[in-house]
């Protein structure tokens, strides 16, 4: 107040003494007198208003300093010893995977994790008898801990696991022991040391302390995250844990949704698993809110579509004080569960198409084993290639009206609910025909004749051919000496339409030197081929000869227009391909999702809707060349072979078949629209050295049935299509 008074005297008395030298000798008038007094008075109260108030205020303070120190010091010292706030995430539910009528293929299901929370056992000590204590406690119930220390007892010394190199070098290594060439014994030691359990005698519990403890760093054990000592226990389990921690909060019991996968057998190869994070996974992921002991999806749906299926984990505020005691707790960010998805596959026809390509496979197997056998008998000299080497293959089912993916079947399959017992991984990773390649999506395999409609698509849109242009058969093309095609007959003079029913390999050899590999495959990429189809899992771009092939001569241009060469497309590429044909030229995205809900499927946050499909190619192929090459499909189907294999079935439709050439059997390729008349559906059944042409037309016909007449596997047991 002082340095507020001195500035407004001092300018008070500078006014008076410059009006005094200024009117000197001058009497002032009374009524200026009388002013004067009025305003010495109003600046007198505005003084003493003023101090008033300061002093009031100054007395507030004073006052609350008061009550905070004297009368409620003690309440509020208490409260400013509890500084230490800590914040927990809470688990968040994975969202859950359907098929398009909403039936489960990894859904949650209850589980029961014991934990051990930090904020309630910050000292070593205290945390190493809670360990002990809870692991006598699991032994009993008959639980395992997770126990990942790669050092085991045997004959009363610690020993190294087998391959533990990795784990071994992590523990010598700086941010650990840092020490290098450690024996087990010595590694044990150190570790008993850094974790305050050197006092403890017996080596099965320092072992064991120091597993656990070990792990708890690894996986980054804090206040923050706890640490699971057992998962998915038993609720008699935690019936007892609970009983005899009563008093111990560090141990907690917390319920978890446990990922359940229903019929690991059904689309294995498309739905993928979830997993702990590993190393790489952990540091590309840490900025998004992801824990060491975190899971993600490892492939598949679940990997490709982890942004909506994770969720958001909630957070609690923890308040402790100095000595370690809880002393509030506030829920701050409420989690939230993943979306769930619903896929376009079809439970029901996706069981008959890996039932029936599995059936036709092993019966191709055991013909050809027969024929071996029957040729080796008679000291033939041609004594194989008819199917004894066919393990493999694959279908894929789409709706033509806006490539969703009804079924994608690949063979052989195996069971993806058992994919992280070792035991059975052992031998999926050992098996020779790999169970786990995704032939459906990622094998890349020569398509034979059925690329014939696509050199006919090309040739009649850049006016090469028109649907009566000749070209004759003699059964060799040696246009060029040195890439000469052999016919499967003699089919003399063809048109399109002929050439096409008998796959006439002369007539299309010509047509495609005529078109080029350029134009060719250029349509190609047009219809779908040897390019990306858009599924939202991984799947292989497939080859084009010509545009990916390193070295090309013109005789290789004919080989090309058969199928044959470089030219090699996955299955999901082939249906793609004759669902453009059978959408006049429109390729759709194909794709796996119907849609995706929030979890409790009250809202919905992507919808690919089938009346607005997105289209990704628009062909330019005029409907009038499109309908040539679909009546030449069609026409396929009345040949006199074909009318006793697919050209038999009730529904019309428009196919073609492919034999393509390679080491061993033959591969065999099935592919067709149906109804010709009003496509609903674009089918390709391929066979990995199938060696007989009709098996895949009856796995076809087996999944058109699933498709049209609502047939299911014991339907297609008791009458499977037979020719």
């Amino acid at each position: 107040m002082k340095k507020d008074k001195k500035p407004i005297f001092k300018l008070h008395q500078d006014k008076d003494k410059l009006f005094g030298s200024k009117n000197r000798g001058m009497t002032a008038p009374s009524n200026n007198a009388d002013g004067d007094d009025k305003k010495k008075d109003t600046a007198k109260i505005r003084m003493i208003v003023c101090v008033i108030l300061l002093l009031l205020i100054f007395g507030g303070f004073t006052l609350r300093l008061f009550d905070w120190q004297i009368v409620h010091g003690d309440e509020y010292k208490e409260l400013s010893a509890a500084s230490t706030a800590h914040t927990v995430q809470s688990d968040a539910t994975r969202g859950e995977i359907l098929d398009v009528g909403g039936n489960p293929l990894a859904v949650n299901e209850t589980a029961y994790n014991i934990v051990i929370n930090k904020v309630y056992a910050s000292k070593d000590s205290d945390l190493n008898i809670i360990i002990i204590n809870l692991l006598n406690t699991l032994n009993e119930c008959g639980e395992e801990y997770i126990d990942e220390l790669p050092i085991s007892i045997m004959d009363g010394g610690f020993v190294f696991d087998e391959g533990s190199g990795g784990d071994v070098e992590y523990i010598e290594s700086p941010v650990m022991l840092n020490r290098e060439g450690l024996t087990a014994d010595e590694i044990i030691d150190g570790l008993a040391e850094r974790y305050h359990a050197d006092n403890i005698e017996d080596p099965f519990t320092k072992r064991s302390v120091v597993s656990v403890r070990y792990n708890m760093e690894k996986k980054g054990f804090s206040y923050e995250q706890v640490y699971v000592v057992a998962d998915d226990v038993s609720s008699d389990t935690v019936a007892v844990v609970s009983e005899r921690n009563q008093t111990v909060p560090a141990v907690e019991i917390r319920t978890v949704n446990e990922r359940v996968i229903k019929n690991g057998e059904l689309i294995p190869h498309i739905l993928g698993v979830v997993g702990k994070l590993n190393e790489e996974e952990y540091e590309s992921h840490k900025d998004k809110g992801y824990g060491l002991d975190d899971e993600i999806g490892k492939f598949g749906i679940e990997a490709a579509l982890e942004e909506y299926l994770r969720g958001k984990a909630g957070e609690k505020t923890i308040i402790s004080d100095a000595d370690g005691n809880i002393v509030g707790e506030e829920e701050t960010v409420e989690s939230k569960p993943g979306d769930t998805v619903y896929l376009t596959i079809n439970s029901r026809i996706q069981e008959v198409a890996a039932y029936t390509i599995g059936k036709n496979i092993r019966e191709a197997q055991r013909l050809g084993l027969q024929d071996v056998k029957n040729a080796r008998a008679s000291n033939a000299k041609q004594q194989s290639k008819l199917g004894e080497d066919c393990v493999a293959g694959a279908a894929v089912m789409l709706d033509v009206r806006d490539n969703s993916v009804i079924c994608a079947a690949s063979y052989p399959n195996y069971d993806i609910s058992r994919y992280y017992d070792p035991d059975y991984s052992e031998y999926l990773f050992g098996d020779e025909n790999i169970p786990m390649f995704n032939r459906a999506f990622e094998g890349a395999f020569a398509p034979g004749s059925t690329f014939k409609p696509c050199v006919a698509t090309a040739a009649l849109q850049e006016n090469i051919i028109s649907p009566g242009t000749t070209i004759h058969c003699s059964g060799v093309y040696d246009y060029y000496e040195d890439y000469v095609v052999h016919c499967l007959g003699h089919h003399g003079d063809q048109v399109l339409e002929s050439a096409m029913a008998h796959s006439c390999n002369c007539y299309f050899a010509e047509v495609g030197r005529r078109v080029g590999i350029t134009t060719m495959y250029m349509y190609a990429e047009k219809l779908g081929l040897g390019s990306k189809t858009g599924i939202e899992v991984y799947e292989s771009t497939g080859v084009l000869a010509g545009r990916d092939s390193t070295t090309w001569y013109e005789g290789n241009t004919v080989q090309a227009a058969i199928g044959q060469s470089d030219n090699a497309f996955t299955p999901v590429q082939l249906a793609t391909y004759v669902s453009t044909i059978a959408n006049n030229g429109v390729r759709y995205r194909t794709h796996l999702v119907r849609r995706i809900v929030n979890y409790e499927r009250s809202e919905t946050v992507l919808y690919n809707d089938p009346e607005k499909p997105e289209i990704v190619a628009q062909t330019g192929v005029s409907q009038d060349n499109i309908d040539l090459v679909k009546e030449a499909m069609y026409a396929v189907t009345q040949t006199a072979n074909m009318r006793e294999m697919a050209g038999m079935y009730p529904i019309k439709m428009g196919c073609k078949t492919g034999t393509a050439e390679n080491a061993g059997s033959d591969h065999n390729v099935f592919i067709c629209f149906a109804p010709y008349d009003d496509p609903e559906v674009a089918l390709c059944v391929l066979f990995e050295h199938g060696g007989r042409s009709y098996l895949p037309q009856q796995a076809a016909c087996d999944i058109l049935d699933a498709y049209f007449y609502d047939k299911d596997v014991d339907d297609i047991k008791k009458d499977p299509w037979k020719f």
